[in-house]
């Protein structure tokens, strides 16, 4: 048996972890009583956790939200910190640290008071983050997704398709994916009984979440993997092939969204990309700083054709 100083920390670390717990779950997780479970419960409470207990048979734990930051954590400046930081680090501004910052953001306001709360939203109010590349999507959207796949709820939620048309989905979210600046959802979507890739700047999520589900798996390839495939597939309004003579890593490097690169040797590659429109995929091929050939894509061919009109007449009698 833990002793009890490391068994209460092991106990608020299940709590966090998931929204709602069974006494008898808690109680085998930490190899004790439901007796010792609720002596362990009340010491927590007598710390300033604010440990919710609901009876019955559908009853169990919960960690609410209470009048005072729980103690030995941080203080109400260092809380508003926090929890201002992880709000502009989900949004990526910090790049490498959004699906951390989003779980983290996840817990720290489950437990904030309300005048804390107050703060953090006056603070996210009052600042403005100049946006990189990208779409920007809303750190309250990602945390209410992530805390619908933490607590296994569905997520009903207004999407707008790449063609602009709205429809209304009923998911049981399974991961958030942070790639090339943007934001997916992977879920299963109920309506059309199949796993689904959704961008994240475009869920309206609606409110409240549905009833729980036991999560499923994706069966031949990681979360990660199906991301790759499914944007490939369908993410863009426009796609094309470009021969890039440069190496598969220099235009991953270079380019600001996803591709697909197929390596030729090591000084050229097929890269397969998208974007909205012809237009906008010329203009990111032009960041490349390297060679390339349009392949049967005559949209394409023509927007760099217009483009590098433009450019040659911007040049005047220098460019000659």
């Amino acid at each position: 048996m833990l002793e009890t100083s490391a068994r209460l920390l092991r106990l608020l670390s299940l709590l966090q972890a998931r929204r709602d717990w069974t006494g008898p779950e808690l109680a085998e997780r930490l190899g004790v009583s439901t007796r010792t479970l609720r002596t362990d419960v009340e010491r927590l409470r007598v710390l300033g956790y604010p440990v919710e207990a609901r009876p019955g048979v559908a009853g169990g734990y919960r960690l609410g939200a209470g009048a005072a930051l729980p103690p030995l954590l941080l203080d109400d400046d260092e809380a508003v910190a926090v929890a201002v930081g992880l709000g502009a680090a989900a949004g990526g501004s910090v790049a490498g640290i959004e699906e951390t910052s989003v779980r983290a953001l996840v817990k720290l306001e489950q437990v904030l008071p309300s005048r804390l709360r107050h703060r953090v939203k006056a603070m996210q109010a009052a600042t403005v983050t100049v946006p990189g590349s990208g779409p920007t999507v809303d750190a309250s959207v990602l945390t209410a997704i992530a805390a619908a796949i933490r607590a296994s709820e569905r997520l009903r939620f207004a999407y707008s398709g790449r063609d602009g048309a709205a429809s209304l989905r009923t998911t049981e979210p399974h991961r958030l994916v942070a790639w090339g600046r943007r934001w997916y959802l992977v879920a299963w979507d109920n309506d059309r009984e199949d796993w689904r890739t959704f961008r994240v700047d475009r869920i309206s999520p609606r409110t409240p979440t549905g009833p729980r589900f036991v999560p499923r798996e994706l069966a031949d390839e990681s979360v990660a993997e199906f991301v790759q495939r499914t944007v490939g597939m369908a993410s863009w309004q426009y796609r094309a092939r470009v021969l890039v003579h440069a190496s598969a890593d220099y235009v991953r490097g270079r380019m600001p969204i996803p591709i697909d690169a197929e390596i030729i040797d090591d000084n050229t590659c097929s890269v397969e990309l998208g974007s909205d429109a012809p237009h906008q995929l010329a203009l990111w091929l032009g960041l490349l700083d390297a060679d390339f050939e349009v392949q049967d894509a005559p949209e394409l061919a023509d927007a760099v054709r217009r483009l590098g009109d433009r450019y040659h007449r911007a040049a005047g009698d220098g460019g000659r």
